[in-house]
């Protein structure tokens, strides 16, 4: 506390202001029912003065390596739910015309159920998370829900569930974020933050959903999330030659920089690409700064990325510690404007890796030990910003395909947990879950808002495709 003096001359403290009763939490909740009743979040409606789909798609591969953008078109054109992943520009258009409750929390921006996936934490414990933060940004809670309420409706499609059993994976869904936020709502702020999910209760609640095939698959999934660390993909991405250990080329997914550019230019972005590593250690705590100082850097290649990420800047770093068979991998990923950004204003930090940081470091039960950012400038002189983090750490993804309807719903149920605590975490738990109240409303609106969302992404996804036809975009 600030020290002031008195009308009596003695020296005294200044009170900060106190923060609202946990009642005026919850009545501010209860009162944005009455702005914008819950019912209202099933509705969707296209804008009369909706942009092309393909415009805002080719206004962000505009800032991307020109020569990577129809690997980006490719992968969108091959199903709805692969378009789904790379439209998180479109969707935040259109979600920024639908009613919104006025409580805002930390949002991934991009919660589709791919986007929640197994992850190390730093005690080497197999945990289920969030996964990516480069559209991250405080906003509306409401829109990470109805992105991964969507998603579930489009791979329930894709899978050949009937409309019934799409409602019910998105109402299990949603019912699963409204009661686990009211749980949390009822919690110490210290619990809230050390809550987490890991993998007992993922086998538990999704193999139940399985048949016996599906369920060896899913122990299939954990086994080869533990084994994808740094020694694993030391061995399938790295090779000798010549005595020294380099990373394998795999053009154009995995490109070595002396095939990207001459030798002059080559040298000024190694040069550029070493200050990314030593200067972004700053932004790691201590211990770990130390631990990466340990290590010299070996060899970087460019890297192909995701669907919605494809053509951004995003360079694989291998370094190489004791000896030539001790391996860190790193990925170093740029970063730039969220696409909620023009919806919800920019972010409070200046640096776009920063942005992703701070956002991951928030939402995140925990996070990789490595994570950092920096800016950098580039042989084109300029200035890019990137987030650092390890390339594999026992990561593994849980894909749709393989699930029955019951399977699907129940990781559905998880998601809705664990996307429930990244809210609780940023936002008033209290305020949202008094607005979600005991009753199914909300649960209720967001499969008829999914349904009417994958009619839109299904229409978009034929305006790209017809796009590639003839000719407007490049496609590969």
């Amino acid at each position: 506390m600030t020290s002031v003096v008195s009308a009596h001359g003695r020296a005294g403290t200044a009170k900060r202001p106190q923060p609202p009763s946990c009642r005026e939490r919850a009545e501010r909740g209860k009162a944005a029912r009455a702005q914008v009743p819950r019912s209202a979040h099933a509705v969707y409606e296209p804008a009369q003065d909706r942009a092309d789909p393909v415009d805002l798609v080719e206004a962000q591969s505009a800032a991307r390596v020109s020569e990577l953008v129809p690997i980006r078109y490719g992968r969108m054109t091959e199903s709805p739910f692969r378009f789904y992943r790379g439209a998180a520009a479109i969707m935040a258009a259109d979600l920024a015309a639908t009613p919104r409750s006025g409580i805002t929390a930390q949002l991934c921006g991009d919660a589709h159920l791919l986007n929640f996936r197994l992850l190390a934490s730093p005690e080497r414990h197999l945990m289920f998370d969030i996964n990516d933060f480069d559209e991250t940004l405080p906003g509306p809670w409401e829109w990470d829900v109805k992105r991964l309420a969507t998603s579930l409706v489009i791979a329930g499609r894709a899978n050949g569930y009937t409309r019934r059993q799409r409602a019910e994976i998105v109402r299990s869904t949603v019912r699963s974020y409204r009661e686990r936020m009211r749980v949390l709502a009822g919690m110490g702020n210290l619990d809230v933050w050390y809550d987490h999910q890991d993998t007992a209760e993922l086998e538990a609640v999704v193999a139940e959903g399985m048949n016996r095939t599906r369920r060896k698959r899913l122990s299939h999934v954990l086994d080869k999330a533990r084994s994808r660390d740094n020694l694993q993909a030391f061995e399938k991405l790295t090779c000798v030659v010549g005595g020294e250990r380099t990373i394998t080329p795999d053009p154009p997914l995995v490109t070595p920089l002396e095939d990207l550019l001459p030798d002059l230019e080559r040298r000024q972005l190694e040069q550029n690409l070493a200050e990314l590593v030593s200067g972004y250690s700053d932004t790691l705590q201590s211990d770990r700064r130390a631990l990466l100082g340990q290590y010299r850097l070996a060899d970087v290649a460019r890297k192909v990325v995701g669907v919605g990420s494809v053509g951004t800047r995003c360079w694989i770093i291998l370094m190489l510690g004791r000896d030539g068979e001790d391996p860190l991998l790193l990925q170093a990923k740029e970063a730039d404007v969220s696409v909620l950004a023009r919806y919800v204003g920019g972010s409070a930090y200046e640096n776009q890796g920063e942005r992703v940081v701070a956002g991951q470091r928030l939402m995140q039960a925990t996070s990789d030990i490595f994570l950092g950012w920096k800016r950098t400038e580039g042989i084109d002189g300029r200035q890019r910003d990137f987030y650092v983090r390890q390339l594999h750490d026992w990561k593994g993804v849980l894909e749709p395909e393989g699930m029955l309807p019951d399977g699907l719903r129940r990781f559905g149920v998880l998601c809705g947990a664990t996307l429930a605590r990244a809210h609780a975490r940023s936002g008033d738990r209290i305020a949202i879950a008094s607005y979600l109240g005991r009753g199914d409303s909300f649960d209720r609106a967001l499969p008829v808002f999914g349904e009417a969302y994958a009619d839109q992404n299904e229409r978009d996804h034929a305006v790209l495709t017809e796009a590639v036809r003839t000719g407007r975009v490049p496609s590969v």
